[in-house]
């Protein structure tokens, strides 16, 4: 298969339904679902087994206890299950445009890493999404989001779908381009050479620890946030806490200074 997808979920079965369907329309279809699953109950396996006939592959459902906040250990025993030397992250809460699978693949490039980004709904809007609207395409349209409760803004760009529009959008935007758990890819092989995520850290750019450790392995990144687009439904955080913030803060300024490629509470440990 040409990509492995990894999704991480908690609790949010309303949600990741919406996103499964989303990948179950894609026009890429040579992809296989890896669902990493930080300790959420039943009514989240029956959701997954609703969508076990809907892909060219078997979902594979990785599921640890729940312990708390520990998104990037299950994202390493994700990595460990995936079955393609590609693979693409996102979360639960991030509804994929049809062709989001396909422009992943279409820019991947060896010696980089893609960043992408999302579009953020409100949670009026997020409820208003049905499975026609991620069909048909409406809920990735400005006309439909704004006359579903978003707000008329420039964000709204992100949805252009124009080809030659958003590769000169994704060059001078001034975002930097970073490893974005919620919509980015690298080749597998990269990741297992800094040893994947840092299971030390919690909430707080634990994703983006990783790119940096990507960047001092020298692997580069390429900006595909206005080309390969997902919502992102809305949520509480009850996890996020200024502490846990500090100390991945720490951590990835030590990792900069002293050029870190390796952690040693990784996907294997040191």
């Amino acid at each position: 298969m040409k990509v492995s997808i990894v999704i991480t979920t908690y609790n949010a079965e309303k949600w990741l339904r919406k996103v499964l369907y989303g990948y179950s329309v894609q026009t890429e279809l040579d992809f296989e679902v890896v669902i990493a699953d930080d300790g959420s109950n039943e009514s989240t396996r029956k959701v997954i087994d609703d969508f076990l006939l809907k892909f060219k592959y078997p979902i594979i459902h990785v599921w640890q206890p729940d312990e708390g906040f520990q998104k990037c250990k299950i994202l390493n025993k994700a990595i460990l299950k995936t079955n393609s030397d590609y693979l693409l992250f996102t979360d639960g809460d991030c509804i994929p445009r049809k062709d989001f699978v396909e422009k992943h693949l279409k820019n991947k490039e060896k010696g980089y890493f893609l960043s992408g980004g999302y579009f953020k709904l409100p949670m009026i809007t997020s409820n208003s999404i049905s499975s026609l609207e991620i069909e048909n395409g409406d809920c990735f349209k400005p006309k439909w989001l704004i006359s579903n409760g978003v707000k008329k803004s420039f964000k709204l760009s992100k949805l252009i779908e124009n080809k030659w529009i958003c590769q000169f959008l994704n060059w001078v935007t001034p975002t930097k381009k970073t490893f974005n758990g919620h919509n980015t890819s690298c080749f597998k092989v990269d990741l297992l050479a800094v040893n994947g995520f840092n299971e030390e850290m919690q909430y707080g750019g634990l994703d983006r620890e990783v790119g940096e450790r990507l960047f001092n392995l020298g692997i580069k990144a390429k900006q595909i946030r206005y080309s390969a687009v997902c919502i992102h439904l809305d949520h509480k955080r009850s996890y996020k806490s200024s502490e846990s913030i500090e100390k991945n803060n720490t951590i990835r300024r030590y990792n900069r200074k002293h050029n870190v490629i390796k952690v040693n509470n990784g996907i294997y440990k040191l």
